[in-house]
């Protein structure tokens, strides 16, 4: 099954890491570091691409669930920005010397609903599923057996 929302966030989710990788690179380069993080700003360099590396799958698998599950286009393609503007506002905010905590804080706390929303949501899906509420865009498995 196609998933194009979540598609959508995982290109540019995946952007972004890029650009951020090769911020870590242009860092290393202009203070001489090969390996490590020992200058502060390669480190605060690096610090938004790892955090991405860390929970760009967990984003990503909810994304997808919730829209093999039915939820609307509409309602992936909202928690996908969400969780998109989160994680730029915390590189912003955790790469700049000295860090920019307001940056950081709205990063985190978009994240941070993203992943609430989205988790309250897919179980809210799961459990209507399984009770016989699926919703109209998500056929029942009986519904799927019976022949037209």
């Amino acid at each position: 099954m196609p998933l194009p929302a979540t598609s959508l966030y995982a290109a540019l989710l995946a952007a972004l890491f890029i650009l951020l990788s090769l911020r870590v690179i242009q860092a290393r380069r202009v203070y001489r570091v090969a390996l490590g993080a020992p200058h502060r700003l390669v480190e605060r360099g690096g610090a938004g691409a790892w955090q991405l590396r860390r929970i760009r799958p967990l984003g990503l698998i909810l994304l997808g669930l919730l829209e093999g599950m039915g939820l609307p286009a509409w309602g992936v393609h909202a928690l996908g920005s969400v969780f998109l503007a989160g994680r730029v506002l915390h590189a912003r905010g955790i790469s700049r010397e000295p860090e920019v905590f307001r940056f950081r804080i709205a990063g985190m706390g978009l994240t941070f609903a993203m992943l609430g929303v989205g988790a309250a949501a897919l179980l809210g899906l799961v459990l209507a599923d399984a009770f016989g509420q699926a919703s109209p865009s998500t056929p029942r498995e009986e519904d799927r057996c019976r022949p037209p």
